[in-house]
């Protein structure tokens, strides 16, 4: 099913802001602390909506993608969209991670708080009793959800130490993070530290990005080399500069 989305804050989705630093999330229960970031003052784009993410979102539709009961990673998440579907769609726990702590704090948690509101039943909603069992549920929803921001290997480390056993994720989705080749070894590691054995990536790019080198080509060269997952093409998108989705899964 296609899932429409709430912004709360949706002036901030097209603009190329400086982040401020570090700073914890600081929304009780369902929040988990963030990671420093090593490179302040570094902006990698989470706060606008980048294209693919559009490609990947019309594809969780299209090839009716299941969410239900899986452990879902949005990687490089941004505003979040790719999360909050499988959110939507009933992973049964969601963790998104961005670069930038900002990001988080004012894009990415709202988006997922303003998306995790319970539809209002009848005229009962003003009833105290009511709006406490509702709080209550919702609450419980968003335990669901965990929330990161710093670099990658930073973040691997974070969770993998975080837990007595950490259950690895049966999806990793991730939208246009593939720009830049000095992070392709970064983003191989952390899909092979944290991908479950039997898990998938679904990866949305442009074919080439133009200045800074890297693209869909590239990165799957990049990953065959490595002999240790096998990229898959699922669709090529021709309109505009070419893009495409493909899926990665251990060999």
């Amino acid at each position: 099913m296609a899932f429409q989305f709430n912004f709360p804050i949706e002036d901030h989705l097209e603009n190329e802001l400086t982040p401020l630093g570090d700073g914890a999330l600081g929304l009780d229960s369902f929040t988990e602390s963030s990671v420093s970031e090593s490179k302040k003052g570094v902006y990698e784009g989470g706060l606008k909506i980048w294209e693919c993410t559009f490609d990947l979102l019309a594809y969780f539709t299209k090839a009716q993608v299941k969410f239900a009961g899986k452990k879902v990673l949005d990687l490089g998440c941004g505003s979040g969209l790719l999360g909050i579907s499988a959110f939507k769609g009933g992973a049964k726990e969601v963790h998104f991670q961005d670069y930038n702590s900002m990001v988080i704090d004012e894009v990415t948690l709202p988006n997922v708080v303003a998306n995790s509101t319970l539809e209002d039943e009848g005229n009962d909603v003003n009833e105290p009793d009511v709006k406490r069992c509702r709080k209550s549920k919702k609450a419980q929803e968003l335990c669901k959800c965990r929330f990161f921001s710093g670099e990658w290997s930073e973040f691997c480390k974070l969770v993998l130490s975080s837990e007595e056993f950490f259950e690895k994720y049966d999806l990793i989705l991730t939208s246009e993070t593939i720009y830049n080749p000095d992070y392709y070894d970064t983003l191989h590691q952390t899909f092979l530290q944290l991908l479950d054995q039997n898990g998938r990536v679904l990866l949305a790019s442009k074919a080439h990005y133009f200045g800074v080198g890297g693209g869909i080509h590239l990165f799957q060269k990049f990953v065959e080399e490595r002999n240790v997952f096998e990229t898959k093409t699922l669709e090529i998108m021709e309109e505009g500069l070419k893009r495409y989705l493909i899926e990665i899964t251990f060999k």
